[in-house]
């Protein structure tokens, strides 16, 4: 597979770096003119019954053209995301009787300026009945307090696998049991949530949303306000980030109260959250705590493994609450771990609901194994690597289908674990630590290792559409919409290397329902591998069209035209000096879809050292060194995929050192600004070296897999074991992540 040719810099850059972008806030299109302003007003108690929302005062306000309050929304609320999610816990458009966390829309004033619009909100006079809060896990699945009372229960998900049998513990020389908690996390991309809504003379409305799924958004939006097929054309233009918070639904239940307001008053509108709104009224990630037990022999066998999980959804059950199943994926890594069970429990909380934040399960999964498989090999006196190795996956049992019955496609897991090992030469590593705890070194050498694996795409597929014009030149319509992954870049090189031409002779088009209706969006690092694979087959698609029509021009038999690559002419095999180029065979179009088979992912894998030094008298940590060696199948750009992996690695480390959603048992949140919640600058960044490996799948025909996600799955436990590792001679087993100076203090002060 052809990398895409020299690399000659992003197609998207230009505009993005001359200021030429169409975020939502700064659209200047005639659709919008004369738009008034959205202000949501929010809930500031996290569980209150609404006595009463006296608007009278901000409807009298300069400006002000119109305040609506969540009675006066005619909509259906927001189902759970999934089927198999407990129906009984919808969401409103906005609260009505109840409010259930801190940033739940409560009414919505429209005025003729973002300024008149916020000052008039706050002139909305609510008198709340306070409620319980509840935002302990364990309460919340006692059912202490219930959130719905009319569904009876505060459950929103649950599954189980059969339980691995007490005679496999039994026989287990060691078996280790601990809790590890995966902190809340604010996805914080640079664009908070935005909006802006146009109804056309025809009926049809126009939504541009910041969105990753545009195609989700505009059916939510539809059936929400229950209207026909092809009422809502949804455009998503550059879009600052999404990290899993803009996928989900596609929308949030602002798009869809902006939709409806905007044909109440009969102009458009627009609206955008400011940071403290984000912080609270985006979704969040993670959010759970993991009962672990790992059991196995003296001789580093690991013989079983178990992991109940207790997953936070938040006030109403979005992708957050299903994230647990990838627990059931990849839940025992990389190792051969014969006998497994996992458990997952969504429960609805008084918080902002969650997400399927970058890695979407796959990082705690993964950290939860990693952080075991470090317990145990301490717990039996062996070397973490020496038991890592023991237990690896082979590279010829591939496909391999773990305990928990789900297969992964193709892997050579030692051969990771080996790179990595010898950048950092591990064995010299050891050596100085061994030499620094001996001299009583105040600053504290810690190494942690991590192998792991992540189930990327899979599920629904995708759609291409791939048409030559009467000019020469092509476009591609795709259903993936990038905030950030260079999709135009990626599928012109891709499509270029099967037609045989420049990329910028093809344009990649998408982010525009009239354009493209149907799509998955950009999530669970997906877009290569299901988007890419069918803007391939569009590509052959065309080729095999443009080679009948050139053996009509050649008046030869189509089984002698081929392709010649290198100058993008079709001739008759052997005969190249009279051919035809595709500018003499347009128009042509070619419609391809492609799904995976049994909507199958794709697994990739890697393998990580991290390296970092602790001030035991302050608790600052330092990280070293960070290598990683990713493998995510056959790379279509290198660059592109190295920029990806950097991304990840940057998520990493902020959710290892700096970054916590805190709540008070009240409730409220306490982080919501960059004030109070952790976000490393560059200048807090460590380097990162990253180590390129392409074990192709098999499960597709381009043999890619996705990378999006894998730094912040293999180097997440890298970096939690190597400050343990460091602090572990010191009587310290365990701590959760952040891993912040204060709490490394608090710890070495016994």
């Amino acid at each position: 597979m052809s990398h895409g040719g020299h690399w000659a810099g992003r197609r998207e850059d230009l505009h993005l770096l001359v200021g030429r972008t169409t975020f939502i806030d700064g659209l200047d299109v005639p659709e919008l003119a004369g738009a008034l302003h959205v202000h949501f007003v929010r809930s500031i108690e996290p569980h209150a019954r609404l006595r009463s929302v006296d608007t009278s005062d901000a409807a009298a306000a300069p400006g002000v053209v119109a305040v609506f309050t969540g009675p006066q929304i005619n909509g259906w609320p927001f189902p759970p995301r999934l089927p198999m999610m407990n129906k009984d816990l919808w969401r409103p458009l906005m609260a009505t009787e109840k409010v259930r966390f801190v940033g739940e829309p409560v009414a919505v004033v429209l005025a003729e300026s973002a300024a008149e619009a916020a000052d008039a909100a706050e002139l909305v006079v609510i008198d709340y009945e306070p409620l319980p809060p509840l935002v302990d896990l364990h309460a919340s699945r006692r059912g202490d307090v219930l959130l719905h009372e009319h569904a009876g229960t505060n459950v929103s998900f649950e599954w189980q696998t059969p339980e691995v049998p007490d005679e496999v513990w039994s026989s287990c020389d060691v078996v280790v049991d601990f809790d590890i908690k995966h902190p809340r996390l604010a996805p914080s991309p640079i664009e908070p949530l935005a909006g802006a809504v146009s109804w056309g003379d025809d009926g049809r409305c126009t939504v541009w949303v910041c969105s990753q799924r545009p195609a989700g958004a505009r059916y939510v939006i539809q059936n929400s306000l229950g209207l026909a097929d092809g009422t809502v054309r949804a455009i998503a233009p550059d879009v600052g980030g999404g990290f899993g918070a803009k996928g989900g639904y596609g929308c949030y239940p602002e798009d869809v109260v902006g939709a409806f307001v905007s044909r109440e008053v009969g102009r458009p509108v627009r609206w955008a959250e400011t940071r403290s709104e984000a912080m609270v009224g985006m979704g969040h990630g993670r959010a759970s705590v993991h009962r672990v037990r790992i059991g196995g022999n003296n001789d580093g066998t690991i013989v079983a493994y178990a992991v109940d999980a207790l997953q936070d959804s938040g006030a109403y059950p979005a992708m957050g609450t299903n994230v647990t199943t990838n627990l059931r994926n990849s839940g025992t890594g990389v190792y051969d771990i014969r006998a497994a069970s996992a458990r997952g429990t969504s429960v609805v909380t008084n918080t902002t609901p969650t997400v399927a934040f970058r890695g979407a399960g796959r990082p705690e999964a993964s950290t939860s194994v990693e952080r075991a498989v470090d317990r145990f090999a301490a717990a039996i006196g062996m070397d973490p690597v020496e038991v890592r190795r023991r237990n690896l996956v082979a590279a010829d049992a591939f496909p391999y289908t773990n305990a928990l019955g789900t297969t992964y496609d193709s892997g050579n897991y030692e051969a990771a674990l080996d790179h990595v090992l010898r950048a950092v030469d591990y064995s010299a590593l050891r050596i100085e630590q061994a030499a620094r705890r001996a001299a009583g070194d105040p600053l504290l050498l810690g190494i942690g290792v991590s192998c792991t694996v992540e189930i990327t795409g899979g599920g629904e597929g995708e759609t291409s559409q791939g048409s030559l014009g009467t000019d020469g030149r092509f476009s591609f319509i795709v259903g993936t919409s990038p905030h950030g992954q260079s999709h135009e870049h990626t599928f012109a090189a891709l499509a270029a290397a099967e037609l045989g031409v420049d990329p910028d002779r093809i344009d990649i088009l998408h982010s525009d329902t009239d354009l493209s209706p149907f799509g998955g969006g950009t999530i669970g690092s997906r877009s290569a591998q299901l988007g890419g694979s069918a803007v391939f087959g569009a590509s052959l698609e065309l080729v095999e069209q443009a080679r009948q029509m050139a053996a009509d021009r050649l008046e030869a038999n189509v089984d002698d035209i081929v392709l010649d690559k290198s100058r993008g002419t079709f001739h008759v095999v052997g005969t190249p000096a009279r051919a035809v180029e595709w500018v003499d065979l347009g128009p042509l179009q070619a419609d391809h879809a492609y799904k995976p088979e049994k909507g199958a992912g794709t697994f990739a894998f890697g393998a990580c050292v991290a390296v970092v030094e602790i001030d035991s008298e302050t608790g600052s940590t330092s990280v070293l060194r960070l290598v990683t060696c990713d493998d995510a199948g056959v790379i279509l750009q290198p660059v592109l995929a190295e920029g990806q992996v950097h991304g990840g690695l940057g998520l990493a480390v902020s959710a290892a050192f700096y970054e916590e959603m805190v709540y008070s048992e009240d409730g409220i949140p306490l982080t919501v600004t960059f004030m109070d919640y952790g976000i490393p600058s560059a200048a807090e960044m460590p380097s990162y070296e990253t180590i390129e490996m392409e074990t192709p799948s098999p499960l597709n025909p381009i043999g890619v897999k996705g990378v999006g996600e894998s730094g912040t799955v293999v180097a997440t436990p890298a970096l939690q074991s190597a400050v343990l590792d460091a602090l572990g001679p010191l009587g310290v087993e365990h701590l959760d992540l952040p891993l912040t100076p204060h709490k490394i203090w608090h710890a070495l002060q016994g």
